[in-house]
């Protein structure tokens, strides 16, 4: 027994996260595993999955960034640089990984990030999100490029959150603030990283357009993958007629398929900080900014009246280039002192990298390709087992490491990996 590394030499397996206690999560019913779900350990597993069930375009467009993809693989590759400090001999059954965020407290210092079109990937794929992380009592943010009504999803979770994108015209800022809170929403996500479009060629070199045109390649890749095609597609398309960007501005915008598509995308070079101010003075709830890089935009966000913001590089997905948001996070938090709380997304994927996040100054983070892929392959069960996942992982990386909460996780817990460290004389 001596070198076993579970009591009495007992090997844990996957199902054990149906049972396995952590505190401050607030669990579903408990259930078998679907098939589909009994092979998946780690969020990572999701995405391998999800090649398999989705179209190539569709799977291109979620898996896929900007240009090279240099900002998307550096987003996982500066959580590699830092290493954990564990203390040892420390009593840490009273951990919990409860966080107050925005007034509200969440059983998990993570929530679902905002994915546009992500009914491509799951049938009714907002509502699949909105309802698991209620249930999970976790934040689910809602994308303003949604093909389901803001309406619904605020319906399915009225504590979801939504997140705009928005021009420098105050007439259609001004129109969906007032349908947004018409619908009941208490935050609000301005995302401003996308004043032009981004060069997605991987979009063009998977198959995918905006707007959407069906061809020979998706034509086959839908008789290949007979499951997307009948329980998503079709599904759609009897249920609910041709899919329309639903949430851009205060009426519904155009179908999947129209080439007026793009108006709804165009550029939103216009918008600024007075802007900004215009929205904090109209809307009345929470206003979070998402999408900040410098800690000087950081500064004037919060000096602009906003409730929170979210350190983002847009998932790669902008900017090729953009350093990840991990590399400027304890800049940002040391700018701004613990006035704001700072949130962060980008590139997690394990409990660790969270753990890493908070202890360089996020208060909260956001995770989004892999709800997407759990969503498309097993629905509100598969968004279920990933939130299972990731708070498992990081209540077993807390008492390894030898904290009780997550305000004991400070820059001190961590080690810097570089050849600095190890070529010094």
């Amino acid at each position: 027994m001596g070198n076993s590394d579970t009591p009495h030499g007992m090997e844990r397996s996957s199902t054990d996260l149906e049972s396995t206690p952590v505190k401050g999560i607030v669990r579903p019913p408990p259930a078998a595993l679907p098939r589909r779900l009994r092979r998946i350990l780690a969020l990572d597993d999701f995405e391998t999955a999800a090649r398999r069930h989705l179209p190539r375009p569709i799977f291109g467009y979620v898996s896929g960034a900007a240009e090279t993809n240099a900002s998307l693989r550096d987003n996982r590759s500066a959580f590699e640089e830092f290493g954990f400090v564990p203390r040892v001999l420390v009593d840490v059954s009273k951990r919990t990984q409860k966080v107050e965020l925005l007034g509200r407290t969440y059983a998990a210092p993570f929530g679902i990030a905002p994915m546009g079109i992500s009914a491509l990937s799951a049938y009714r794929g907002d509502l699949v999100l909105a309802r698991a992380a209620g249930q999970a009592n976790i934040p689910m943010v809602m994308s303003g490029s949604s093909l389901i009504r803001l309406e619904d999803v605020a319906g399915a979770n009225p504590e979801a959150w939504f997140q705009a994108y928005l021009p420098g015209e105050p007439d259609r800022i001004l129109g969906l603030l007032e349908r947004v809170e018409r619908a009941g929403f208490g935050t609000l996500v301005l995302t401003v990283d996308t004043a032009v479009l981004a060069n997605r060629e991987n979009n063009v070199r998977s198959g995918f357009s905006t707007p959407l045109r069906p061809g020979p390649r998706l034509a086959w890749d839908g008789i290949i993958r007979p499951n997307w095609t009948l329980n998503t597609f079709l599904r759609t398309l009897l249920m609910h007629g041709m899919p329309h960007f639903e949430n851009s501005y205060a009426t519904r915008g155009a179908p999947i398929l129209a080439r007026s598509v793009m108006r709804d995308f165009g550029a939103k070079d216009h918008l600024n900080w007075r802007h900004l101010e215009l929205i904090r003075e109209r809307w009345k709830g929470r206003l979070v900014v998402k999408g900040i890089m410098a800690k000087e935009d950081a500064c004037i966000a919060r000096d602009s009246g906003v409730d929170g913001i979210v350190v983002s590089n847009h998932g790669g997905r902008q900017l090729d280039g953009a350093v990840s948001p991990l590399r400027v996070l304890r800049g940002i938090a040391e700018a701004l002192a613990g006035t704001i709380p700072i949130m962060m997304d980008g590139g997690v994927r394990r409990g660790s990298d969270v753990l890493k996040a908070i202890a360089l100054g996020a208060a909260f983070v956001f995770v989004g390709r892999p709800f997407v892929y759990a969503a498309a392959i097993a629905g509100e069960a598969g968004v279920s087992h990933a939130v299972r996942i990731l708070s498992t992982e990081i209540d077993r990386n807390m008492g390894l490491l030898g904290i009780n909460s997550l305000r004991e996780m400070s820059p001190d817990r961590l080690h810097r990996l570089s050849h600095v460290d190890t070529c010094q004389n």
